[in-house]
């Protein structure tokens, strides 16, 4: 399975039901991050999400919260979700699966959570049910693209402002290669979306 779309398509959904695309039945919208903990990003994300009073949910690459514990630990006193993103960044398309599954493991011993997203969006159909049993795997209906360097900010935030609705997970990403596209587009996107009147909070297990 291979995901980098701005929004899913309902093959995809329908191929992967067990896997949560967005949060039915809500009327709020949840904010997410990938790729953190890095220093002056992930820190100016936490700024900014307090300066307008909203919960996110981080999803956390296991070597990045080894290296940077200080600002993991200020996304946890911030009251955040955190979520594994495996220790190493993997690909799963590129990754034996018993070796996968234990980077998820690794993860998991510094990064307290249930909650699980597979970087790039990709996770082999034969690896799914194992990942299951221990995490629920969180996904998006909402992909900024602000890692793309092709994309001006303004594209980034046109993105986020055409295609959310109620319930939609989005994501974003607190990394060196997203910065540019970031540092405009969150707080833009933010801004639109509570005159919008939507409300924001992070993901649970439930």
């Amino acid at each position: 399975m291979n995901i980098p779309i701005v929004k899913p398509s309902q093959l995809a959904e329908m191929a992967f039901p067990k896997f949560t695309w967005r949060v039915a039945g809500e009327t709020k919208i949840y904010l997410t991050f990938d790729d953190g903990p890095i220093p002056d990003v992930t820190e100016w994300v936490l700024e900014t999400l307090e300066k307008f009073n909203i919960k996110a949910t981080f999803f956390c690459v296991g070597e990045n919260v080894v290296k940077y514990p200080e600002i993991f630990k200020k996304i946890l006193a911030a009251n955040h979700s955190v979520g594994n993103h495996t220790y190493n960044h993997l690909n799963s398309w590129k990754t034996d699966n018993t070796r996968y599954i234990e980077n998820i493991a690794l993860a998991s011993e510094v990064i307290e959570s249930k909650l699980f997203r597979p970087p790039y969006g990709k996770i082999r159909p034969s690896v799914t049910n194992k990942v299951l049993k221990t995490h629920k795997t969180i996904m998006w209906d909402v992909l900024s693209k602000d890692y793309d360097q092709d994309i001006t900010p303004e594209e980034c935030c046109e993105i986020v402002l055409k295609k959310v609705s109620k319930g939609s997970i989005i994501v974003f990403h607190d990394s060196l290669k997203a910065e540019k596209n970031l540092r405009y587009a969150l707080p833009k996107s933010i801004e639109q979306l509570l005159e919008r009147g939507f409300e924001f909070d992070k993901l649970s297990m439930v």
